[in-house]
């Protein structure tokens, strides 16, 4: 008797390291290992990676850390966020791929990686330890639920959190009390406590207060490194919200959360990812 395969759904990945020898070399020891694994993308950047992840909805992503564009964690970040943002609120509907973060730094990463949703690899990449992460791997895609997205979107803070707190030149950076900001040909010096809200575009991100809007050019994640981490939070991975200056917060039916700015009609919108901070509200 004669099985067609033609129903079986083939499991998929993309690969993401802006070095193409690395990559390649992972996809061959991946082609060996588990050769039932098609590799349906290879990118070169965070950017690329985010394209090829949205395009080809793989079953599992290796990223790796530190990449231009938009780095390895950024990268899952997106993927927790949009995965959260546009699929039901029961979680059992709907599965992200499961990320293998590839690194060739032994640091605060790792001590925050579990063996749940999230897997590490160090580079080179050693054959036994690559062969413990596909095991890994293949056992949770035989569970009915792979990646269960609040447990994804939990990892994906511990991560950020420990990324946002490694000592470096911009954490040791005098806090925040003015932002520089530009309104025309004018340069606002803005309190930081008249901040509403930060809210990232291209290259450039708004700052809202209740006198109105204004522009600076920073990078969102090191501005949140200079922010007070007791008033300012991040909602969204493009949003920076003065949690003093939240009205209220506001559900819908569908679970999405808005808030309500004093003095603003801006209502901004929090990501699954952030929604646990305004539970209480």
């Amino acid at each position: 008797m004669i099985v067609s395969n033609a129903n079986v759904k083939k499991l998929t990945a993309v690969i993401a390291d802006d070095e193409p020898i690395l990559a390649d070399s992972l996809a061959r020891e991946l082609g060996k290992a588990w050769p039932e694994l098609v590799i349906v993308a290879t990118a070169a950047n965070g950017l690329e990676a985010i394209e090829a992840i949205n395009q080809y909805k793989p079953d599992v992503v290796f990223l790796d850390i530190r990449m231009p564009g938009a780095t390895g964690i950024e990268v899952a970040e997106t993927i927790a966020e949009d995965w959260s943002d546009h699929a039901p609120e029961d979680p059992q509907a709907s599965a992200p791929p499961l990320i293998v973060f590839v690194t060739a730094f032994d640091d605060y990463a790792i001590q925050a990686f579990s063996a749940s949703a999230i897997d590490y690899l160090l580079k080179p990449v050693k054959t036994a330890r690559l062969a413990q992460t596909i095991e890994r791997l293949q056992k949770r895609l035989t569970q009915p639920q792979a990646t269960d997205i609040n447990q994804l979107g939990e990892q994906i803070r511990t991560l950020l959190h420990a990324e946002a707190t490694q000592p470096s030149a911009t954490n040791n950076m005098p806090e925040l009390k003015v932002i520089r900001a530009s309104v025309g040909d004018v340069v606002r010096m803005i309190p930081i406590d008249e901040v509403l809200l930060f809210e990232s575009a291209d290259k450039y991100i708004t700052v809202y207060t209740q006198e109105g809007e204004s522009l600076i050019r920073e990078p969102l994640r090191k501005l949140l490194s200079q922010l007070d981490q007791s008033q300012f939070a991040q909602i969204h991975r493009g949003a920076i919200v003065n949690m003093k200056g939240v009205e209220a917060a506001v559900r819908d039916d569908s679970g999405k959360v808005t808030l309500r700015l004093k003095g603003h009609d801006k209502q901004p919108t929090v990501s699954r990812l952030y929604r646990h901070l305004f539970q209480a509200m």
